[in-house]
């Protein structure tokens, strides 16, 4: 344009500014001016007189070509012009046209208006110039094949190029856009699905972590259960053969409630340990106490059910087994409802509630700068911090209790050894029973003139329950037993669970960060979109993580935590309690550890813990023991090989068929050694 309103003298390079004539001031004559109008600025022409005649032109003969800066021709059009050693183009020949027609001075007199014809002129110029200045247009096509690869809706409705973008709400711009409404919702929606994808990318470890370990421990408890319920009616069916099938229905009615208690069903342990005993006297009484040629009567029974906490046939140990199954089975239940709480928090924090500012928010940040044509630039670091930091205020008051739960499954995982391991205590179920078998067999008369006292004399039915018997015809589908060698220690498996989640303490307090810096956000020192326009860094406040950081957002409004979020966080609060100790009954007192010094039952069956088994005290502190089964008790059990006769209240009876029996030579010699070794005790 410069050009065009202060030309160059192409002879002497030197701007002509010209002179009152319109062609002289806009395109003067390589060769000087034109030469100026007649003296009353108009041009007449009068019939048969030459009077008005137009002024001639110098000496030379032809008058002198208006070339210029715009192509004319002639000697000194330059390149462009008809003149010059290029051919002219197209624009060059019309610029050379305007400009000779604009030279009216030097082939015929000039009429009209000299200055309505120059701001005419001008006009003309200007347009011209413009419009052979401008760039193409910038057509849609890379926003239709993102908007055609990640599918986000019907490929007809982004524009074929640019257009102005007056009905959008987010993704306003002076400037045409590539945007309509419609591909706006669409953008505004598939950006709240990318970042839900994004913070499912981010869990998903954490989240395979605890849900892979809950599902471990849970089959490995399940898998204890039944083998403490097979030792305990093994032996019965090994040393008590004449009352196994009606023991076996109280083994399994008793670790049914094992199993409902450590599951969640909210029952006492206290209650079902005391019916264990409470049923399994009035057997006891009929066959080892007082056996006899029939078994005594449902009523008798019933009598001896509601005596046995006064009677005491079976001494300290039912106080016992409370005791070691209060703590035990609590701590693994609870372990358990701890680890199904963390899926459902990670599972919660995957779906947000995103507002309706956030929304937007995240529409301008990931999908406004496709609307400009701008499809390779991210967000910059400071400008995603900002947003995602807002979007996700109240998960990140998930952050400090988060940390709280895993430090407490720490610490319960820690005391979960000795006595107060499920692992110790249900396998060793079996031992307590018998002790408490022997016991009452030592003290049989004693405790059958208390009977008498109570009760009376015994009541006795014609009918008398059968022994264990084996169908031969069946598989032996055993139970696996674990050796001393499994690296499938229930213990070795905890403590390697909280080694790695230890490492996710921080996870909802940082999660903003890894989602810009992994997923969302461009490098350090690359240009980055602001929400508005690629620049080359982010000059706004970046704020910090939580509700109360939000207030000074430049980029998002945060009103107050998501009730979703403020729900699971008193969850996180309960479990936390739980998982503390604060809610446990205290059963330290029938601790076997603190029931006395030496000739206890704990001691008489250490045969089956020495020292490189690590259940002994080294003061250490911590229980080393993997899973084993006593050394007497036989390497395959199979309570489904058991044929079980249980007679019921109307004298018919019931086949409850399920517990396995194997008999084991030795096992007499044992129960001897152990009758001899409990009598001396008491002695």
């Amino acid at each position: 344009m410069t050009s065009l309103l202060f030309p160059v003298d192409s002879s002497s390079g030197a701007r002509t500014l010209g002179t009152p004539g319109i062609g002289e001031g806009l395109l003067p004559s390589p060769n000087g001016p034109c030469p100026p109008p007649s003296p009353d600025g108009a041009t007449r022409r009068q019939r048969g007189t030459g009077a008005g005649t137009p002024p001639r032109c110098p000496r030379g003969g032809a008058p002198p070509r208006c070339g210029g800066a715009v192509g004319g021709a002639g000697p000194g059009a330059g390149p462009g012009g008809a003149g010059g050693r290029g051919a002219a183009s197209p624009r060059s020949a019309t610029w050379g046209r305007l400009g000779r027609g604009l030279c009216g001075g030097c082939r015929r007199a000039m009429g009209g208006n000299s200055l309505s014809l120059g701001v005419l002129s001008l006009g003309v110029l200007l347009l011209a110039a413009a419009s052979a200045g401008a760039e193409p247009p910038p057509s849609c096509d890379a926003v239709q094949k993102v908007f055609q690869l990640r599918r986000l809706g019907p490929l007809g409705g982004v524009p074929e190029s640019p257009r102005a973008g007056v009905d959008l709400q987010v993704c306003t711009s002076r400037n045409p856009t590539c945007c309509t409404k419609k591909i706006e919702e669409r953008y505004q929606t598939a950006a709240k699905q990318d970042i839900q994808q994004v913070l499912q990318t981010s869990r998903a470890t954490l989240k395979f972590l605890i849900s892979r370990n809950a599902a471990a421990f849970q089959e490995t408890f399940e898998m204890l259960i039944r083998l403490a319920e097979n030792y305990t009616s093994t032996l019965f069916c090994t040393a008590y053969r004449n009352m196994a099938a009606e023991a076996t229905v109280r083994v399994q009615e008793f670790f049914t409630d094992v199993g409902l208690f450590v599951f969640g069903t909210d029952i006492s342990t206290e209650k079902f340990v005391n019916r264990f005993f409470d049923t399994l006297f009035p057997v006891v009484y009929n066959h080892v106490i007082n056996p006899g040629l029939t078994d005594i009567s449902v009523e008798y029974a019933e009598c001896l059910r509601m005596a046995r906490r006064d009677i005491r046939p079976f001494g300290n140990i039912p106080k016992k087994a409370i005791g070691q199954m209060g703590r035990s089975l609590l701590s693994s239940r609870t372990f358990l409802q701890a680890l199904n709480l963390g899926i459902e928090v990670i599972n919660t924090t995957d779906h947000p509630h995103f507002s309706r500012d956030c929304s937007r928010a995240l529409l301008r940040m990931q999908y406004c700068l496709h609307c400009q044509g701008v499809m390779l630039s991210k967000p910059c670091m400071g400008y995603c911090l900002n947003i995602i930091r807002g979007c996700l205020a109240s998960i990140a008051e998930i952050d400090l209790h988060w940390r709280g739960y895993v430090r407490s499954l720490e610490e319960l995982s820690s005391t979960m050894s000795g006595t107060h391991d499920i692992e110790h205590v249900l396998l060793n179920f079996h031992s307590l029973v018998n002790d408490a078998l022997a016991q009452a067999h030592i003290h049989g008369p004693e405790l059958s003139e208390q009977v008498k006292k109570i009760c009376g004399p015994p009541v006795r039915k014609p009918t008398q329950s059968p022994g264990c018997s084996f169908d031969q015809n069946k598989d032996n589908q055993g139970l696996k037993m674990f050796s001393r060698d499994s690296e499938e220690m229930l213990t070795n498996r905890r403590k390697e669970f909280i080694s790695r989640l230890r490492l996710y303490r921080a996870f909802y307090g940082g999660l903003a960060d890894r989602m810009c810096s992994n997923e969302l956000a461009a490098a350090d020192g690359l240009p980055c979109w602001n929400g508005e326009d690629v620049i080359k860094s982010y000059t706004h406040r970046v704020v910090g993580s939580g509700i109360k950081a939000q207030s000074a957002n430049p980029e998002v409004k945060v009103k107050g935590t998501d009730p979703v979020i403020s729900r699971i966080i008193d969850k996180l609060k309960h479990v936390i309690q739980l998982l503390q100790g604060k809610s446990f009954p205290k059963y330290d007192k029938w601790d076997l550890h603190q029931t006395g010094s030496g000739g206890g039952v704990d001691e008489q069956r250490s045969g089956d813990c020495d020292d490189e088994d690590g259940c002994g005290g080294s003061g250490s502190g911590e229980f080393k023991r993997v899973l084993k089964i006593t050394d007497w008790m036989p390497d395959k059990t199979n309570l489904s090989d058991v044929k079980q006769i249980h007679q019921i209240n109307d004298g018919s009876t019931l086949d409850t068929t399920g517990a396995g029996c194997t008999t084991m030579a030795n096992y007499i010699t044992f129960m001897l050694i152990s009758l001899v070794i409990l009598f001396l005790s008491l002695w």
